[in-house]
C-alpha cells in the first residue's frame, strides 16, 4: 500500500522558492538566537542543562575536552552549564548504541536522581573519521563550517540548530550524531515539542533511493490533514537501510499532491526519549553486561520501537560491519526490553538532512551546494585573511586561515587552518587541513593534504598526510602480494613505491593482524618542523604526479595514519590554531 499526505514542500525540482525562502530565515533566526547566547551564563530552562559528547577512547576524549575548554575560554559556548566528554570502555568497538548506554550509566552514577529532572543533549562523536580524515586527530564533532565570526564548528551547530529545543521538552535525552546537519522551519506560531513517552523521532521526506542508506518510518493510517511544515504521527515499525521493494511492501512509501503525486519516504536524523525509557536502557545495560560488540542506536534500538515491530531484524546481519558471536543474544534482549515502547515522530515537511562525513560531501557541500550555501549563509572565505584572487573565484572554501596575496587556488578546494605562502598554486577541489606551505610551491589538483604534530621518543615531529580525494583508506587486502589492490593517488601503491626507490617490506604495517591498508600502511615521513614535512610529502606526491623518481632520505622515519592518531601532540596542533587566531584577529583590525 502507498500511503497518501498532503505536501506542498515539494515541487518538481524538489523545493518551493516559499519553502526555500522559509528554511533560510528560520536557520538564520536560530543562529542569532545561539550567538546570543555564546559567552554568557545561560539562565534555567533556555538551553540544556548537560551537553554529553561521546568519543571512543581516553585519549579522543582528552582531545575533546581540551577543545571545549579553549572554546570556553574564547566564550564560544554558552556558559554556567556542564560539557561532559565520555570515553567508551577499553575492549571491543561497541557503536553510538553501547555509547549511549554507558553515557547514560555514568549520567546515572554521577546525578542520581537528579538526572530524571535534566534535559540533555547527547552528541556521539565517536570513531576516528577514515572516510574524512582532516577530522581524525581533533575529531568531527570540531570540523570547520564556512559559517560564523569566529568560525562555527560542527558542535556550535548542532547546538545552534536544536536552540529552541529544551524550551519545549519534558526532561529526557536528546541523540544524535556528529556528522550530519538538519535543516528545518515551521510556522512562528507552532513549537517541535518533545512531551510523549517513549521514543519521539525526527523525520524528514527524502527519496525513496535515500531510504535505502538511511532509517525509514511506516506511520501509522491517518485521515488526511490541513497541509503544514509540521505533523504529529504515530510509527508502526521503523525499517533500517531497507530495500526499495521492502518500503514498498511495508507502506512506508507516501505521495505528495502537489509534486505531481511524487513519491518519497520520511527518513531519521535525531531522537529523543524521556526519562522512564532512559530507565529502561540502564536495566538493559545491567541485563546485558559488558558489551563485546557493537550496537547502533538507530537500527537497534528504534527497529524493537512501534506495534508493527518483530524480532526478525535480530538475525539480519547484511549492514553489520563486523560481525560479533554475541550480536543477535544482544539485539534480541534489546528486542525484549524494547518491545512495546511507543514510537512517535515528528513530521518536518519543510526540512533538509546533509550528512558531511566523507571528503565526497565535505567538497560538494561546502563548494558546490548552492542550496546549503543559501540556507546556512556560507561564506568562501571565513574568518580568513584571503586574498580577492582566491575568494572572488566561485566555489572556494577557506576557513581560519591566512592565503597571501598572489597565490592561486582552484575551483572546489576547501582550505582550513592553513598558512599558504606567496606564489603557492593550489590545483581544483583539493582538501588542504592545518598545512605551512612555503612560497612558490605548487599542487596538483584532486589531493587531500593534512598536517600534524606528534610526539615520537619524545621528541615533537610533524607529519604531513598525504591523499588522493579518492582514496579509500578502509579498502584492505590481507597479504603484501595483493598490495597492487590498493591505490594512492588514483594509482597503485606499488607502483607510488617504486616512484620512492622503497619496497613492500618498508611499510611496516602497523595492526597486521587485521588487514593491510592506507590507513596503517607507514607511509608518512616524519620531520622536525612542520614546513619541511610539507614540503617533502608534497615532493614525494609529486613524483608520483609527474611520474618521476623520489629519492627517500636514508633516515627518513615514516609513519601510519594508524600511529599518528595514537601519538598526537594536541596541545601543539592547537597551538598553531590559536596563533593563527592571533594573527587573523589582529590583521583583520588593522584592516578596519
Amino acid at each position: 500500500m502507498v500511503r497518501n499526505v498532503i505536501r506542498t514542500v515539494m515541487d518538481e525540482q524538489g523545493r518551493t522558492d516559499d519553502s526555500n525562502i522559509n528554511l533560510q530565515e528560520s536557520t538564520r533566526e536560530k543562529l542569532k538566537k545561539f550567538d546570543h547566547l555564546r559567552g554568557r551564563d545561560v539562565r534555567t530552562g533556555e538551553f540544556w542543562d548537560l551537553v554529553v559528547i561521546t568519543a571512543a577512547d581516553e585519549e579522543q576524549k582528552e582531545a575533546y575536552e581540551l577543545q571545549i575548554s579553549e572554546k570556553r575560554r574564547r566564550n564560544e559556548l554558552p556558559l554556567g552549564i556542564p560539557y561532559h566528554v565520555f570515553a567508551d570502555p577499553p575492549g571491543p568497538k561497541i557503536g553510538n548504541g553501547g555509547s549511549t548506554l554507558y553515557s547514560l550509566k555514568r549520567l546515572e552514577e554521577k546525578y542520581g536522581q537528579k538526572l530524571r529532572g535534566f534535559k540533555v543533549i547527547m552528541i556521539h562523536a565517536g570513531g576516528y573519521s577514515q572516510r574524512l580524515p582532516n577530522a581524525s586527530a581533533l575529531g568531527k564533532i570540531f570540523t570547520a563550517l564556512p559559517v560564523g565570526n569566529p568560525i562555527y564548528q560542527m558542535l556550535e551547530l548542532k547546538l545552534a540548530m536544536y536552540i529552541d529545543f529544551p524550551l519545549h521538552m519534558k526532561p529526557g535525552v536528546l541523540v544524535t550524531c556528529a556528522d550530519d546537519i538538519e535543516l528545518y522551519s515551521i510556522s512562528n506560531t507552532e513549537h517541535i515539542v518533545f512531551d510523549k513517552p517513549g521514543f519521539t523521532a525526527l523525520a524528514h521526506p527524502s527519496p525513496i533511493s535515500v531510504g535505502t542508506t538511511h532509517g525509514v518510518f511506516v506511520l501509522e493510517p491517518e485521515e488526511e490533514s490541513q497541509v503544514c511544515e509540521i505533523e504529529y504521527r504515530s510509527c508502526n515499525c521503523f525499517l533500517h537501510k531497507p530495500s526499495i521493494s521492502n518500503m514498498y511492501e511495508r507502506g512506508a512509501v507516501c505521495k505528495g499532491f502537489s509534486a505531481g503525486n511524487s513519491e518519497f519516504v520520511y527518513t531519521d536524523s535525531t531522537y529523543y526519549f524521556d526519562c522512564a525509557t532512559g530507565t529502561e536502557l540502564l536495566n538493559l545495560l545491567k541485563d546485558i553486561g559488558p558489551l563485546s560488540c557493537e550496537i547502533d542506536a538507530y537500527g537497534d534500538f528504534l527497529q524493537a520501537l512501534g506495534p508493527g515491530a518483530t524480532s526478525s531484524y535480530t538475525e539480519n546481519t547484511v549492514n553489520v560491519t563486523k560481525e560479533e558471536s554475541s550480536l543477535v543474544e544482544v539485539r534480541q534482549k534489546i528486542f525484549s526490553w524494547l518491545k512495546g515502547t511507543p514510537l512517535n515522530v515528528i513530521l518536518l515537511n519543510n526540512s533538509k538532512f546533509y550528512h558531511v562525513g566523507t571528503t565526497q560531501e565535505y567538497l560538494f557541500h561546502f563548494t558546490e551546494d548552492q542550496d546549503l550555501r543559501a540556507e546556512l549563509g556560507l561564506i568562501p572565505d571565513a574568518f580568513s585573511i584571503c586574498p580577492c584572487e582566491a575568494s572572488g573565484k566561485a566555489a572556494v572554501c577557506v576557513m581560519h586561515s591566512i592565503l597571501q596575496p598572489s597565490c592561486t587556488v582552484g575551483p572546489g578546494t576547501v582550505i582550513e587552518y592553513s598558512r599558504i605562502g606567496s606564489r603557492v598554486t593550489i590545483g581544483r577541489r583539493s582538501i588542504i587541513s592545518s598545512c605551512w606551505i612555503d612560497d612558490g610551491q605548487c599542487l596538483p589538483s584532486g589531493v587531500f593534504m593534512h598536517s600534524l604534530s606528534v610526539n615520537v621518543d619524545g621528541m615533537t615531529g610533524f607529519v604531513t598526510v598525504m591523499l588522493g580525494i579518492e582514496d579509500n583508506l578502509k579498502r584492505s587486502v590481507t597479504s603484501l602480494s595483493d598490495l597492487n589492490k590498493l591505490q594512492l593517488f588514483g594509482t597503485s601503491l606499488v607502483k607510488c613505491l617504486d616512484h620512492w626507490g622503497l619496497g613492500a617490506e618498508s611499510l611496516k604495517f602497523t595492526d597486521v593482524s587485521s588487514s593491510l591498508s592506507l590507513w596503517n600502511a607507514r607511509l608518512f615521513p616524519l620531520c622536525s618542523d612542520q614546513r619541511s614535512s610539507f614540503t617533502i610529502s608534497l615532493e614525494m606526491m609529486s613524483s608520483v604526479y609527474n611520474t618521476s623518481s623520489f629519492k627517500c632520505p636514508k633516515d627518513l622515519k615514516f609513519l601510519s595514519l594508524q600511529e599518528i592518531l595514537q601519538c598526537k601532540n594536541l596541545e601543539e596542533m592547537l597551538k598553531f590554531r590559536n596563533k593563527l587566531f592571533d594573527d587573523i584577529c589582529q590583521k583583520k583590525s588593522g584592516c578596519n
